[in-house]
């Protein structure tokens, strides 16, 4: 069972997050790439935004009783296949979750360009998930 409390939480703080990358996302891409500040900030709100995800679809496959996720990429891998998260959303996020690893753990040099390209088009699977995840987990 869920603990809606910690789930109302991760939810809200995931809402804050997206809310400051789409704010983020109103400057224009050579603005981003060149203010190491701005982009920064990218990239720490898509590391909360991520570890939110993470945190919470963790959650529920525990709760659910769901097999273990091999490694945070899977964690959508397995919402998937218990039928609460569409396929799309999950293969989105898994990229972005390995996308994350790279912000974290620094396995290479993070290409601005694909910062700002992920910036550009991946916030909508973030909400996606976040809706996917407040209905599965709160009805």
């Amino acid at each position: 069972m869920v603990d809606e409390l910690r789930v109302r939480g991760l939810l809200d703080r995931m809402g804050a997050e997206i809310d400051g990358l789409r704010r983020l996302a109103g400057h224009g891409d050579a603005e981003l790439r060149r203010d190491e500040d701005l982009l920064a900030a990218v990239k720490y709100r898509f590391i909360v935004a991520l570890e939110v995800c993470i945190d919470l679809g963790r959650h529920v496959v525990a709760s659910e009783g769901l097999r273990a996720p091999l490694d945070y990429a899977d964690v959508f891998a397995v919402l998937h296949e218990a039928d609460l998260l569409d396929a799309e959303t999950a293969a989105q996020l898994s990229d972005t979750a390995r996308f994350r690893n790279l912000l974290v753990h620094g396995y290479a040099t993070v290409d601005d360009r694909r910062v700002v390209e992920i910036l550009r088009t991946r916030l909508d699977d973030l909400m996606r998930f976040r809706t996917a995840l407040a209905r599965a987990a709160l009805g």
